[in-house]
């Protein structure tokens, strides 16, 4: 995803039958680097279906020029 490190996460629900997907973005640059981690509230029925979108969001966070704050 270019000069971006996209980490996404899933992570079981507190009953355990529902996953929460998050990711976390890393870029660095010279002296400075920038982290950012998103989680969502959206709760999914299986681990892939969370990881698939972190996933997108993490590739739609990195690919626009100007992304909708959270």
């Amino acid at each position: 995803m270019g000069p971006f490190v996209v980490s996404p996460s899933t992570h079981p629900t507190d009953c355990g039958r529902f996953f929460r997907a998050s990711f976390s973005v890393h870029r660095s640059q010279g002296n400075g680097s920038y982290s950012r981690v998103f989680r969502f509230d959206k709760a999914f029925a299986s681990r892939e279906a969370a990881r698939l979108f972190a996933v997108t969001q993490g590739w739609l966070q990195t690919s626009m020029a100007h992304p909708p704050a959270c």
